[in-house]
C-alpha cells in the first residue's frame, strides 16, 4: 500500500528518489553482515531504508537504527559512498513511539485515510 505511491511523496518534500526495491536481502557472509529491508529508495547520492510495520514499537524503531548502522559498514566496505537517510512506516504509532522516532532522526510514514503523510524529522534528518 505505501510503497507505490513513496517516491512521488518524498519528490514532494524535495527528496527524489529514482528506483524502489522492495525486500531487498543484504548477506555478505565474509564481513558477517546481513540484514533485510521492506522498501529501499535510491539515487546516486541518497538512499532511504523504509521499515514497514502494522504496529510501529520502540524495539522496531532501535532494530532499523541498526539496519540503517549495518547499511553503512556494508557500505563503506564495498565503496558505496551515498548518505542513508531512515523511515518507519506503521498503521498503529503512538505519541511517545512517534517522538522516538522522529528523535533519532527517522522519518514517519502514516495512513490517512486512502493516502498516507509523511512527517520529516526535527532539525536535519540523520544520516549513516
Amino acid at each position: 500500500m505505501v510503497a507505490p505511491k513513496l517516491r512521488d511523496k518524498f519528490a514532494g518534500a524535495g527528496l527524489v528518489f529514482l528506483e524502489t526495491s522492495l525486500n531487498a536481502y543484504i548477506q555478505d557472509k565474509v564481513n558477517n553482515i546481513s540484514f533485510e529491508t521492506d522498501i529501499t529508495l535510491k539515487n546516486g547520492e541518497k538512499a532511504m531504508l523504509v521499515e514497514v510495520k502494522t504496529k510501529l514499537t520502540a524495539e522496531r524503531i532501535k532494530k532499523h537504527i541498526e539496519r540503517l548502522e549495518k547499511m553503512r559498514r556494508y557500505a563503506d566496505l564495498h565503496g558505496d559512498k551515498r548518505k542513508f537517510l531512515g523511515a518507519v512506516a506503521g498503521f498503529a504509532i503512538t505519541d511517545d513511539v512517534r517522538d522516538l522516532a522522529l528523535q533519532e532522526g527517522l522519518y514517519i510514514i502514516e495512513p490517512d485515510g486512502e493516502n498516507f503523510n509523511i512527517t520529516s524529522p526535527s532539525g536535519k534528518p540523520k544520516e549513516w
